[in-house]
């Protein structure tokens, strides 16, 4: 039994094909269904079910492919205890963070870590919150920046800010001359949400529970839409399709700028923001990764470079 056999039979499990998980591994499909094979007959045991159109664990199969899992994270802590000895923020930290996050946290935090940590390069990968969870599981990537709730009770996590959530809506509506918004308002309103996935989706769904109906006949509701990114539901709600909620971090700055007061007409914006009266619903942005996860200086260094971020509006947390 080696660490890369160990090494492949984790990566079939995550892929669940052969020839993708040979590509991840950067060997041909044969050396590594040979390999499969062969730590299998020394199992004796049979860790995966092959058919023509996909490949399933086996369940004693998900055990052992756990604990290769475990295994080479050890082999992989020892390689770090040895950089760690001489210089603990030595090597790349794959980060991944959630869709409705990125855009708006990352281009200050590269910023961050360039100019305070150059040797520890960010390793960025984007995605929905159910894949960055199975990623950190895998060791795919080290820690993400993801936003509760979620369910994996194995991770260590630290919240990083509560962030409010803002209305948006065209800025001829009717709503548009307020200087805040209530829920109640919202229910009579067209809601673009975003696409099934992405758990700002479900955030705005707890707000503004009526659109979890999805009913055209519905009381209060005449339809919903659905978009693919925050910008491009902006982009809907510019154009006069309907309302959504928005992070406070995704408004552009000039838009709650109070000094911003006369535009041309040709420079008037397209979308009004509104705050909600009383307290505003918000989402609490967190940091997690695997317990196992050795390199603590690399975390307490990518913590103080998102402390340190422009992140205007929001409650930081220690």
């Amino acid at each position: 039994m080696t660490l890369t056999e160990l090494k492949y039979i984790v990566a079939v499990a995550r892929e669940r094909h052969f020839g993708k998980a040979a590509e991840a591994c950067y060997v041909s499909q044969p050396t590594l269904s040979v390999a499969v094979k062969k730590l299998e007959e020394e199992l004796e045991v049979k860790l995966f079910e092959r058919s023509a159109n996909e490949v399933s664990v086996t369940p004693l199969g998900e055990e052992i492919v756990r604990q290769a899992q475990s295994v080479l994270e050890q082999a992989a802590a020892i390689k770090e205890l040895a950089k760690r000895g001489k210089n603990p923020l030595a090597g790349s930290l794959t980060l991944g963070v959630i869709y409705t996050i990125s855009p708006y946290l990352l281009p200050s935090l590269v910023r961050q870590m360039i100019a305070h940590t150059p040797e520890m390069p960010l390793m960025l990968q984007e995605n929905f919150t159910v894949k960055l969870l199975d990623m950190l599981r895998t060791g795919e990537i080290d820690c993400a920046v993801l936003a509760e709730p979620f369910l994996d009770a194995g991770l260590a996590v630290a919240p990083l800010y509560d962030e409010p959530f803002l209305a948006a809506v065209p800025s001829h509506h009717p709503l548009a001359s307020q200087s805040s918004v209530t829920t109640e308002q919202l229910k009579d309103e067209t809601m673009l949400l975003l696409g099934a996935g992405h758990c700002f989706r479900d955030h705005v769904l707890e707000v503004c529970p009526e659109f979890a109906r999805f009913s055209s006949n519905a009381e209060g509701i005449r339809k919903s839409f659905e978009g693919s990114s925050l910008e491009t539901i902006k982009h809907m709600v510019a154009a006069g399709m309907g309302v959504t909620l928005v992070p406070r971090l995704s408004v552009p700055k000039e838009a709650l700028d109070p000094r911003v007061t006369k535009r041309k007409r040709d420079e008037e914006p397209f979308i009004k923001y509104l705050p909600f009266a009383g307290d505003p619903p918000t989402r609490r942005v967190v940091l997690a990764w695997r317990r196992s996860f050795t390199r603590y200086e690399a975390i307490a260094a990518l913590r103080n470079a998102i402390y340190a971020c422009e992140l205007p509006g929001v409650q930081r947390l220690s």
